[in-house]
């Protein structure tokens, strides 16, 4: 027998994609935009119109971590993070939010 038999190692894993969740979460939620995507990705768009150099993870961690901390408690999927998102979910959901709305920073939105 195997140690991994007595343990169910993804039984806090959903059966949908979080990440893609997560990123339609923060622009539906009314209060979570309101309070913290808008004046992120507001901030983001003022560093771009001003020639700084964007580091996403810099300036989206923060942000991210919020929003994962609302969706469990939302949702009521779990009492924290940690136990459904991993460094790469969170990173992957920095990857899709920050290349999305720099394609909308460009066309001008968030002026």
């Amino acid at each position: 027998m195997k140690i991994t038999e007595f343990a169910n190692l993804d039984q806090n894993r959903l059966n949908f994609d979080v990440v893609d969740d997560v990123c339609v979460f923060v622009r539906n939620d009314p209060m979570f935009y309101r309070k913290s995507f808008f004046p992120t990705m507001s901030k983001i768009a003022d560093m771009h119109r001003s020639g700084k150099e964007i580091n996403a993870n810099e300036c989206m961690s923060e942000m991210v971590e919020g929003a994962l901390n609302s969706y469990c408690k939302k949702f009521d999927v779990a009492r924290m993070p940690d136990e459904i998102f991993t460094q790469d979910d969170r990173d992957r959901i920095i990857d899709k939010l920050f290349s999305e709305e720099m394609e909308q920073i460009k066309k001008g939105e968030y002026a």
